[in-house]
C-alpha cells in the first residue's frame, strides 16, 4: 500500500476513531516525548540539569537587571517575571516546535505508519515535562525570596491542565496550517513575539484595571483576559504563587480560569477536528 493510501484512509475516520488509535499508540507517543529530551540535552555536559537550571540562571538575570539596573517598583521583580516567563516559554517552545512537527518528519511519516498527531503532541508534552522540572527550582527561589508556596499552589495542576489543553489544540492547528502553507512558521514567529507583549509576563496587567476601552466600555485588563487565554493563565500562575497587587498569593479568578477552560476544550476540539481531517494529505504534501 502506498504511502498516500494509507493517509487518505486515515483522514477519512471519525475523531473517536483518531483518538482511539491514540491511545492504542500511547506508548509511541512516549517514546517520542523521550526522543525528543535526549535530542535536546544531547552532547550537553549537565543534560537535563540544565531544565534546573535555567530558571535559576533566569532569576539572577532578572535580580541584576531590574534590581540595579532598571530598578522596578514592583517587589521582587525578579520572582514576579520568572513565575510568569516559565510557563509562557511552555507555550511559546511547545508552538514553534510542534507547528514544524509534520514537515520535520516528513521522511518517517512516508516510510511508517502511525497517528501523526503522535508528532505534535510529543513536542507539547516533553516541552511541559521541562517546565515541572523546572518548578522545584522555582519552588526553592520563591522560598528564599519570602515567597514559601501556600495551599493556593494546589491549584497548579488545575492551570497546567488548562494550558495543555490550550497548547495542544493551538499546534495540532498550526501543525496542520504548516503541511499546507510553510509561511505559517514565519508568520507565527512574529506573532508569538507580539503574543509576548500582550501576555502580562513583564508588566502588571492589574494596572489597566481603571483603564476603560471607548468602545468596548470594558477595562483593558478584563479585555486581555477574555481575548488572550495566556494572559489569564500567567496571571493564575502570578496570583497562586507570587501574589498580586492586593496581597500575598491566593485563588485564581474563577471566572476567567473556568472561562479559560471552555476556551480550552473548544480550542483543542477545533484543533484535532481539523488535525484528523487534514492528516490524510499528509504523505502528499510533506
Amino acid at each position: 500500500m502506498s504511502a498516500g493510501a494509507i493517509p487518505a484512509r486515515s483522514g477519512s475516520r471519525g475523531v473517536a476513531a483518531h483518538l482511539g488509535e491514540l491511545i492504542a499508540y500511547r506508548h509511541l507517543v512516549a517514546n517520542l516525548v523521550l526522543r525528543d529530551l535526549k535530542v535536546r540535552y544531547k552532547g550537553s555536559v549537565l543534560g537535563v540539569i540544565w531544565s534546573l537550571a535555567s530558571p535559576l540562571l533566569m532569576m539572577v538575570v532578572f535580580w541584576l537587571v531590574f534590581g540595579y539596573f532598571m530598578p522596578s517598583a514592583v517587589p521582587r521583580f525578579h520572582v514576579f517575571v520568572l513565575v510568569a516567563i516559565l510557563p509562557w516559554n511552555w507555550f511559546s517552545i511547545a508552538v514553534s516546535g510542534g507547528l514544524r512537527s509534520i514537515v520535520n518528519n516528513a521522511a518517517l511519516i512516508n516510510k511508517v505508519y502511525f497517528p501523526r498527531a503522535a508528532l505534535p503532541i510529543s513536542m507539547v508534552v516533553s516541552e511541559m515535562v521541562n517546565f515541572l522540572l523546572a518548578m522545584p527550582v522555582l519552588f526553592v527561589i520563591l522560598y528564599l525570596s519570602g515567597l514559601p508556596p501556600t495551599v493556593h499552589a494546589l491549584w497548579l495542576p488545575v492551570i497546567i491542565v488548562v494550558q495543555l489543553l490550550f497548547t495542544l489544540g493551538v499546534v495540532l492547528v498550526l501543525a496542520t496550517a504548516n503541511v499546507f502553507y510553510r509561511d505559517t512558521g514565519m508568520i507565527m514567529d512574529v506573532l508569538l513575539l507580539a503574543w509576548f507583549f500582550l501576555t502580562p509576563i513583564i508588566y502588571d496587567i492589574a494596572a489597566y484595571r481603571n483603564t476603560v476601552l471607548p468602545i468596548l466600555g470594558i477595562s483593558a485588563e478584563r479585555f486581555m483576559y477574555i481575548v488572550n487565554p495566556m494572559a489569564s493563565l500567567v496571571s493564575s500562575y502570578r496570583v497562586v504563587l507570587y501574589g498580586s497587587a492586593e496581597g500575598p498569593p491566593g485563588d485564581p479568578a474563577l471566572n476567567f480560569l473556568f472561562r479559560t477552560a471552555a476556551t480550552a476544550v473548544v480550542v483543542l476540539a477545533v484543533g484535532l477536528a481539523v488535525f484528523f481531517r487534514a492528516s490524510g494529505r499528509f504523505g502528499e504534501e510533506v
